[in-house]
């Protein structure tokens, strides 16, 4: 996926979109214009798009626990319905956050890199620290998707941070989190991204109605009739 677009096909139970099928064509969607993998939540997401396209999968597994802030993929049995699903690459959380049961995420990563000694693993950072103690711990490949989703990282400049782990690791690096323009994708390239992964502007479309919608809502209509 060097160099490419990765388009995330999410839909929570609380959007308009959610539905495997709806996920399943708008992968569909994202192949026929260009994508050249899919990130997807759910194992029924992931099912019902692997008859759609046959494209790499970054699969994950969105869940709650009260005892953690932590929800891409938290905890090992994330991880093990993932891998007897199938797909290319999981993904999760590698934040310096704890996990349930205060879990931390060396512990949990050496659980998982032992059951899973084969299978490659994306580590989801908001810092460049974060990036650097994953690398460490052994993960194959670092993404920027939680900066600016986190309490510490509010408000920072996803490119910026990209910019630092590119200058930290020596992992393949993923553009992930708010590039929700072509020219944001096309500057994390121009970086040194390997490749990066859009979400909610291409496949959120009551996110992208808002965008509209309040920029329009910005025109004073009496002003412009006189």
């Amino acid at each position: 996926m060097s160099k490419k677009l990765i388009v995330s096909c999410q839909a929570l139970e609380d959007e308009p979109l959610h539905s495997s099928f709806i996920m399943s064509k708008m992968a569909l969607a994202a192949y026929q214009g260009g994508a050249s993998g899919i990130r997807a939540n759910t194992v029924a997401d992931i099912q019902a798009i692997k008859k759609e396209v046959n494209l790499p999968i970054i699969g994950i597994i969105k869940q709650d626990y009260n005892d953690s802030e932590v929800r891409i993929t938290p905890t090992v049995k994330e991880v093990q319905d993932l891998f007897e699903e199938g797909v290319d690459i999981i993904a999760f959380d590698a934040t310096a956050r704890a996990r349930p049961n205060n879990v931390t995420f060396e512990s949990f990563f050496n659980e998982v890199k032992t059951r899973f000694p084969e299978q490659k693993f994306m580590a989801d950072v908001s810092t460049v620290e974060e990036a650097v103690h994953a690398e460490k711990c052994g993960v194959d490949i670092v993404a920027t998707t939680l900066v600016g989703y986190t309490a510490d990282t509010e408000g920072e400049e996803p490119l910026k941070t990209l910019q630092g782990v590119l200058q930290t690791t020596n992992l393949p690096v993923i553009a992930e989190g708010n590039m929700d323009t072509p020219e944001k994708a096309k500057r994390a390239l121009e970086l040194g991204a390997t490749a990066v992964v859009v979400g909610g502007a291409i496949t959120r479309p009551q996110n992208i109605t808002k965008k509209f919608s309040v920029t329009m809502s910005e025109v004073d209509l009496n002003k412009e009739e006189n």
